[in-house]
């Protein structure tokens, strides 16, 4: 027998047949899960895992760089008013007197722009509208923007080197500080104070972050911005569908396209298109008009007040002269009777004297009446009301400052929550308009609007419009 031609069972020849690609490949099931697990490098090189980090999880036809572009332009011009409203809306608390600043180790992030000033009357009313309406507008435009964007938060590997380490942390900051800074906002607004802390403390700090990132974002993006709304994408009737080039570079019709994209933003497999680039931007955009409807009135005033229907102080609290919003109520703060009945004085100071003053003895003063607003952080404001009482001024006249107008601490009677205290600066008391009021509209203050009396300044932060006004120190904070 030719041993050579031996085709029995275990040659080669004898009905065996070679071991087949998949076989070479993953070999037996016993020896597969006697191989040991991957490490994180294994992983990372075995590529994406399923779920949201895969390209294809992502299919929506309309994401894009154009479309992340354009929502990206319009967040670029309103995040940075927005910006600046709130540093003015800062410098209106005069942070460098007194404790009107509790932002603890503030640094030099704690700058102010320049003392605020009494004209126009309505200026802190504008500026604070103008944040908080902005803000509230702004809400669909963000939300569409980090739509567009979400896949990039999934991207695989997470870190590829330290430069992208540090990318995706910007990009973090970024994100999360957007996502605080509304939060907050919002439910400062609505007079829901959620947090585990003072809601300006965390705010002020928030603000800080979140622009720091932005700006190193802009300054990244924006030459990539730019270049991609030059490109007309919109305008060329683009609908979030193209065509798909097959393995010889033939076009195949009707099926979507795989594109150049550097973002990675544009989906390898998309879905078929429900609504247009264009659609998507034109209900976007009617967001936003709803919401501006439904927000503005509460700083416009007028008839549009009765539209503020997102405003939780958007309505007047009833008929009368003091039928006009308030913030913080009598029973609120912990106003008692005996704090502003008969026994109530008003104690004036001065460096080397000290006047204690009933009621009647200051309406027996010289009377003065001003025409201003009621603004507040929150966003609402008043029209004006007719204010009487002592000016400022002349109050700092009974203990010494003839002719000179110093800074004043103000203390209420106010038991509990914040800002019982405010100091208010020099050009504030001097301001004619300035007044410790006692009567509003012809009538004497409401227990809620700060009977027995109140400070109301031009331009003035509402807060600081102090209610049931005990003491005036004039020169001094204590």
């Amino acid at each position: 027998m030719n041993e050579e031609h031996d085709n029995g069972p275990g040659s080669p020849g004898h009905g065996a047949r070679p071991p087949g690609p998949d076989a070479r490949r993953t070999g037996s099931p016993l020896r597969q899960a006697d191989r040991p697990r991957p490490g994180i490098a294994g992983l990372l090189r075995e590529g994406p895992p399923v779920g949201p980090t895969r390209p294809g999880f992502w299919r929506s036809p309309l994401r894009g760089p154009w479309l992340t572009s354009a929502l990206g332009a319009v967040l670029l011009v309103g995040i940075p008013l927005m910006f600046v409203t709130g540093l003015l809306s800062y410098a209106a608390y005069n942070p460098d007197l007194g404790a009107n600043d509790k932002t603890p180790d503030r640094g030099w992030l704690g700058f102010y722009l320049f003392p605020w000033p009494t004209d126009p009357h309505w200026l802190y009313r504008l500026d604070q509208g103008v944040h908080v309406t902005l803000g509230i507008v702004l809400i669909p435009v963000l939300l569409a923007k980090l739509w567009s964007v979400v896949p990039r938060l999934f991207t695989w590997p997470p870190v590829k080197s330290a430069a992208h380490a540090l990318e995706r942390l910007s990009l973090l900051l970024l994100v999360g500080g957007v996502l605080f800074e509304f939060a907050t906002g919002l439910l400062n607004i609505q007079l829901d104070y959620l947090f585990p802390g003072s809601f300006y403390t965390l705010h002020f700090y928030g603000a800080w972050v979140f622009i720091g990132a932005f700006v190193v974002h802009v300054v990244l993006r924006i030459p990539f911005m730019f270049r991609t709304l030059r490109s007309g994408e919109l305008r060329s009737g683009a609908r979030g569908t193209r065509k798909r080039r097959t393995p010889g570079g033939q076009a195949s019709g009707g099926s979507t396209a795989v594109v150049s994209d550097p973002t990675g933003l544009v989906s390898p497999e998309p879905g078929a298109a429900t609504i247009s680039r264009r659609g998507a931007l034109t209900m976007v955009g009617a967001g936003s008009l709803l919401l501006f409807a439904m927000t503005a009135g509460q700083s416009i005033g007028g008839a549009w007040r009765a539209t503020a229907l997102l405003a939780p102080r958007g309505q007047d609290p009833g008929p009368g002269p003091n039928g006009f919003q308030v913030n913080k109520t009598a029973a609120g703060v912990g106003i008692r009777a005996r704090d502003v009945g008969p026994a109530w004085r008003l104690v004036v100071r001065g460096p080397d004297q000290e006047r204690a003053l009933t009621r009647e003895q200051v309406l027996a003063l010289p009377q003065h009446t001003a025409a201003l607003p009621i603004a507040c952080v929150e966003g609402w404001s008043t029209e004006d009301q007719l204010w009487s009482g002592v000016r400022l001024r002349d109050l700092a006249a009974l203990v010494g400052f003839e002719g000179r107008a110093p800074d004043v601490f103000v203390q209420s009677a106010q038991r509990s929550g914040s800002f019982r205290s405010t100091t208010l600066r020099d050009n504030q008391v001097g301001d004619a308009r300035s007044l410790l009021a006692l009567r509003v509209n012809g009538a004497d203050l409401s227990p809620d609007h700060g009977y027995p009396a109140r400070v109301i300044v031009p331009a003035n932060p509402g807060v600081h419009n102090t209610k049931w006004v005990t003491t005036l120190t004039f020169g001094g904070d204590a």
